[in-house]
């Protein structure tokens, strides 16, 4: 077993390592509105639940060189988001988002995606998602290293989910396969959800 100090490499390394191992990661494609009305859509892997009662999710946005991103601009003006699981059939359109386009330019309108009112919050969805979840911040959380902003932690509570009739089954259970959810590796790869199998928890 290698054991490695995080401090004793170089940041690029440690990157990756983290990347490397906490695979998969599911992706949320995140759609938030400027003040000016414009529509921004980006796609993000450090993602995950906070609590099911309420139901809240967190998102973590990384700061380029201390510079915040349009998203979490956003997400600070306004206080509302929604979030899109990425799958099979999105995920290339998720992936066209990704380029870097000056503040206030749309990617949605690069990606060619299709705007869905949202009917709990101001800011739109897109329809090529089985999964949007509307959310409203809960808290906001500006993380430092060195005296040197890194990232941007936000919490937010899901007001209202819509989810395509195709993956929603009974009491809340969600059909992963008719889903088909995209992880996030490392690089520039992905994978699929693969071979399911279970294993019952004790008692």
């Amino acid at each position: 077993m290698l054991s490695i100090n995080p401090n004793a490499i170089t940041d690029y390394e440690v990157f990756k390592i983290l990347k490397g191992t906490i695979i998969p990661r599911p992706i949320a494609f995140v759609t938030t509105i400027s003040k000016e009305k414009v529509v921004n859509g980006a796609p993000f892997s450090y993602f995950n639940i906070v609590s099911p009662n309420p139901p809240m999710i967190s998102l973590s946005i990384q700061r380029e060189k201390g510079e915040i991103k349009d998203t979490a601009t956003n997400i600070y003006q306004n206080g509302e988001f929604v979030v899109h699981i990425v799958d099979v059939d999105n995920v290339e359109k998720v992936n066209e988002t990704a380029a870097k386009l000056p503040y206030n330019v749309s990617e949605l309108n690069l990606a060619k995606m299709t705007e869905v009112q949202s009917e709990a919050i101001r800011v739109p969805g897109i329809k090529e998602a089985k999964v949007r979840m509307e959310c409203r911040l809960v808290k906001a959380i500006p993380l430092e290293s060195n005296e040197k902003a890194i990232c941007d932690v936000f919490i937010g509570e899901v007001v209202c989910f819509h989810l395509d009739e195709a993956i929603y089954e009974e009491n809340g259970r969600i059909n992963a396969e008719n889903l088909k959810p995209v992880s996030r590796l490392a690089g520039s790869e992905y994978a699929k959800i693969g071979e399911l199998f279970s294993i019952e928890r004790p008692e």
